[in-house]
C-alpha cells in the first residue's frame, strides 16, 4: 500500500512540475509577444516620424527651389546664307533705307558696321570721330551713324551706332555684296539659335530657356567677344583661350608667338604658303594640319589650320592663342545667350563633314564681275605651272559659268588635275596642275 502511495505522489510531483514548466513558458511566451508589439509599435512610429520629415524636406526643398523668372520667347525666324567656310549672311534693311543689305553675323565684331560704298550709295554721310577698330591687317580710325535702326522680317532694332568701314575686299572674296557685320551690338540684346542643317537663323527675347537634349553647354568669357578655352594636341597637349569667331571662315588661326612658346608643332610639321583677307586688307599666313582640337567633349583630327604673325596684337597674346573659326563651328546648332554667358552647341549633320585639305596656292576674286587670280604662293602648284596674278579667268574644270563659289569648290578636291582657262591682256591660255594635299 506504501508503495502504491509513493507512486502516485511522485506522479502528481511530476504533473505539477509540469504544469510549472508549462505555465513559464507560457508567460515567457507572452512577455515575448508583448516585447515584439512593443517593438513593431515603436518601429511604426519611427517610421511615420521619418516619413513626416522626408515629406517635410521635400516641402523646404520645392520652395527653396522657387522663383520668379521670364522665359525667353520667340521674335522672329527667317533664312540665311551661307557663304564659303561658313560664314553667315543675313539680310536686312538699314534705318529708313527701302534696299535689302546683306550682313555677316560675327561674334568676332565688337559693335555693328555699314560699308563705306553702301553709305555712299545710300547718299548718308557719317559723324567723324577719334576711335579706332583694330584688325589683324591693319587698325583705322571710324566715323559713325548714331542711333539707327536694322530692320529684319518682323523684328526692328533701334538705338544701333554703326561704325564706317571698307568692305570691298570682303565682297571681292566672297562674291556677294558685303555691306556690313553685325556683332556684338545685335548679339547681347537677343537670344540667338542658329541652324546650320536648315539654314534658319531665330531671335528670342532674353529670359529662361530650356535646350533640347545631345548638346553641351559652353561658359565662355565675355567682354563684348567671347572667348572659349580648347584644347589642341600635335607635339604636345596644351589648353588655351581662343576667340569664338562666327565671322571667319577657317577652322583655327593661331599666332605665331604662340606656336613658338607653346611648341605645341611637331617640327616635321610642313607650312604651306597662302594669303588670307581680313580687317585691313590682306594678309600672309601658313597652312598647316594639328593633330586634335577638342572643343568641349568633342574632338576633331587632323584639322586644317592657320598661322600668322599679330603684328597689330588683335589677339593680346598671351592672353589670347588665336580663334576658333566657323568652318569649325558650322558643324553644330548653336544658341548664343549673351546675357548668361551661354553658349549650347548640339553636333548637326555637318558634324563628321571632311575638312578641306586642298592647297593649290592661288586666290580667286570677283572685281567687277570678272573671276581675278589674286595672289599666286611661290612654289605652289599653280606658280610652276605658270599662271600669275592679276590672270582673268575663263573657266576652271570646263565650268564657264563665272561662278567664284563654284570654282573654288572645284579647286578643294585634292589629288585631282585642275584645269583652268585665263585670259592675260588679249591671249587666252590654258594651265594645269594637280591640286595637293597638306594632309601628306
Amino acid at each position: 500500500m506504501s508503495a502504491k502511495v509513493h507512486a502516485a505522489a511522485k506522479n502528481a510531483s511530476n504533473d505539477l512540475l509540469q504544469r510549472r514548466c508549462t505555465l513559464v513558458n507560457v508567460e515567457r511566451l507572452q512577455h515575448f509577444i508583448k516585447r515584439c508589439c512593443l517593438i513593431y509599435a515603436t518601429m511604426i512610429s519611427v517610421k511615420k516620424s521619418i516619413l513626416g520629415l522626408l515629406f517635410f524636406s521635400v516641402q523646404l526643398t520645392s520652395f527653396a527651389q522657387e522663383e520668379f523668372v521670364t522665359p525667353s520667347k520667340l521674335i522672329t525666324r527667317f533664312p540665311f546664307v551661307q557663304l564659303t567656310g561658313g560664314v553667315i549672311l543675313l539680310q536686312a534693311r538699314f534705318d529708313v533705307h527701302p534696299d535689302t543689305l546683306n550682313f555677316i553675323l560675327d561674334t568676332g565684331s565688337g559693335g555693328i558696321s555699314l560699308d563705306s560704298t553702301t553709305a555712299e550709295y545710300l547718299g548718308i554721310k557719317p559723324v567723324p570721330s577719334e576711335r579706332t577698330i583694330r584688325g589683324i591687317a591693319g587698325i583705322r580710325t571710324v566715323s559713325f551713324f548714331y542711333n539707327k535702326k536694322l530692320h529684319f522680317p518682323d523684328l526692328i532694332i533701334d538705338s544701333l551706332n554703326f561704325h564706317v568701314n571698307n568692305y570691298e575686299l570682303l565682297t571681292s572674296v566672297y562674291g556677294e555684296p558685303i555691306n556690313g557685320i553685325i556683332g556684338f551690338s545685335v548679339l547681347s540684346r537677343y537670344i540667338l539659335k542658329l541652324d546650320y542643317d536648315s539654314l534658319k537663323v531665330e531671335f528670342w527675347t532674353r529670359g529662361a530657356m530650356k535646350y533640347p537634349r545631345g548638346g553641351f553647354l559652353f561658359r565662355p568669357l565675355i567682354n563684348t567677344l567671347p572667348v572659349q578655352t580648347a584644347r589642341i594636341k600635335d607635339e604636345r597637349q596644351i589648353n588655351a583661350r581662343f576667340l569664338y569667331d562666327l565671322g571667319a571662315g577657317l577652322n583655327m588661326l593661331l599666332t605665331e608667338d604662340f606656336v613658338k612658346d607653346s611648341g605645341v608643332l611637331r617640327k616635321k610639321r610642313k607650312l604651306y604658303t597662302k594669303q588670307a583677307e581680313g580687317l585691313g586688307g590682306k594678309i600672309d599666313m601658313n597652312m598647316t594640319v594639328i593633330k586634335e582640337v577638342k572643343l568641349g567633349p568633342y574632338r576633331f583630327r587632323n584639322v586644317p589650320i592657320y598661322i600668322f604673325d599679330d603684328a597689330y596684337n588683335v589677339t593680346s597674346y598671351p592672353y589670347l592663342g588665336g580663334l576658333i573659326g566657323n568652318d569649325l563651328l558650322r558643324r553644330f546648332n548653336t544658341i548664343l545667350d549673351y546675357e548668361k554667358r551661354n553658349f549650347y552647341l548640339i553636333p548637326n549633320s555637318h558634324f563628321n563633314d571632311p575638312f578641306d585639305y586642298s592647297y593649290s596656292g592661288i586666290e580667286l576674286y570677283n572685281i567687277n564681275g570678272q573671276i581675278i587670280i589674286g595672289d599666286v604662293a611661290k612654289g605652289s602648284p599653280a606658280e610652276k605651272s605658270g599662271i600669275q596674278e592679276g590672270d582673268i579667268v575663263v573657266s576652271v574644270n570646263k565650268n564657264f559659268a563665272q561662278n567664284l563659289n563654284q570654282y573654288k569648290i572645284s579647286l578643294q578636291n585634292s589629288g585631282t588635275t585642275a584645269k583652268i582657262i585665263v585670259r592675260r591682256g588679249d591671249e587666252l591660255m590654258e594651265f594645269n596642275f594637280k591640286v595637293r594635299s597638306i594632309l601628306h
